[in-house]
């Protein structure tokens, strides 16, 4: 494996080497394909990390297919959201991830995902809760950012800093903002734990959507399960993590 990140880690010269710990860019590498891999990112969408030694700067993949994404591909960007030193195209809503870092110091990780599962409840006026233990972090909430509200001539992404900074103050305290007609954009204090939140908020999502369809109404979990849930999960997260991962990197090639 040593040897793997080594290779992995020799960047192109448009490029300087990051300084990052090669540890925390593998599991950023092994965050996008097992978001690939349990389907909540696909060709599009994109996670990134917030930096262990400038906090106001966060690494993410360039513009690239998350499972396709390896060390070599990733950008250190800086408190603008505009990558530090490399002239690689970045993603396009990059805004995103620098916004919530900004505004929210207890965010170490984001997720932007086009979840199919997800999208309904964006766009209609059923809210999403959380219906089982694993996505109690839905106790919160999931409000829906509106861009509409902020811009109404767009095209739905997020392309600057003043729309990442509505999402960012529409997501509040909670751990997922919908985002209608788009997504949902999820937020993590660990690359494993907003992996598992995604992973969850679209098997949620599906969950909700099948019991809407029986005999009603939907006993959806409390508050304070929800707290409770929440906490005891949060200890166990490193479980469902070390599996995906274990799977996700067997597809890394040299």
């Amino acid at each position: 494996m040593q040897e793997k990140i080594a290779k992995e880690i020799r960047m192109p010269a448009r490029k300087p080497a990051l300084a990052a710990n090669p540890d925390l860019l593998m599991d950023l590498v092994a965050a996008n394909r097992i978001l690939a891999m349990e389907g909540v990112l696909d060709a599009y969408g994109h996670v990134s990390v917030r930096s262990e030694r400038k906090p106001g700067h966060f690494y993410m993949s360039r513009s690239l297919a998350p499972p396709l994404v390896k060390i070599a591909d990733i950008m250190e960007h800086g408190p603008d959201s505009e990558p530090v030193g490399d002239d690689r195209k970045p993603y396009l809503e990059r805004f995103i991830h620098g916004e919530m870092y900004r505004q929210r110091p207890d965010v170490m990780a984001v997720v932007h995902s086009h979840s199919g599962s997800v999208i309904p409840f964006g766009i209609t006026r059923g809210k999403m809760r959380p219906v089982y233990h694993m996505a109690s972090f839905l106790w919160s909430g999931a409000p829906v950012f509106d861009i509409r509200k902020v811009q109404p001539e767009n095209d739905l992404l997020i392309r600057d800093g003043k729309l990442g900074r509505e999402l960012a103050k529409a997501i509040g305290a909670c751990a997922c903002v919908l985002m209608r007609g788009h997504g949902m954009t999820v937020v993590g204090d660990s690359l494993p734990e907003v992996v598992f939140r995604s992973v969850y908020t679209q098997m949620n999502a599906k969950l909700q959507t099948l019991a809407a369809q029986l005999e009603g109404p939907i006993e959806f979990l409390s508050e304070i399960e929800g707290k409770l849930a929440t906490a005891t999960n949060r200890a166990t997260v490193e479980r469902p993590w070390e599996l995906w991962k274990a799977k996700a990197m067997a597809t890394l090639k040299g």
